[in-house]
């Protein structure tokens, strides 16, 4: 199984969670590229089993541009999309991990969007490793 964790992170809060889940997915012996939505060249999503994308909501939950052109890069929409979120709940509850739900639904994805309040660290790094555990547990559910 090869997995892509392909994420945008200004401050750097998305891309703790994306190394939390390179960290979970190396331990259980899975091949995992880290992508730099924006910075690191175009991927070929074929190449891979799974797919997680890991956004910031921006501008009252808007997705950012950058994650809206890596859409586009893929130029299709796999089934194997999971997508993971950071955001700020003092900014709104309505607008809280806003791109991640709507990049979710966009898929279609199986899995529910993740959304962790700022950085993973302490309690939520616990609701990444569950979230990764089920999302892992249903793939080779659906691949057996």
């Amino acid at each position: 199984m090869r997995v892509l964790i392909a994420y945008l992170s200004y401050s750097g809060n998305t891309e703790e969670v994306a190394e939390l889940i390179d960290y979970e997915m190396k331990n259980k012996g899975i091949s995992a590229d880290m992508h730099r939505i924006g910075i690191d060249p175009p991927i070929n999503p074929e190449e891979y089993n799974r797919i997680f994308i890991g956004t910031f909501s921006w501008d009252e939950g808007a997705t950012p541009d950058e994650v809206k052109d890596f859409v586009i890069e893929v130029g299709y929409k796999p089934n194997n999309v999971a997508v993971f979120g950071t955001g700020e709940t003092q900014f709104g509850e309505e607008t809280y991990c806003l791109a991640a739900e709507k990049l979710a639904k966009f898929y279609n994805s199986r899995w529910p969007a993740l959304k962790i309040e700022q950085s993973p660290r302490g309690s939520q790094e616990s609701m990444v490793t569950e979230w990764l555990s089920n999302v892992m547990e249903q793939v080779h559910t659906l691949a057996g």
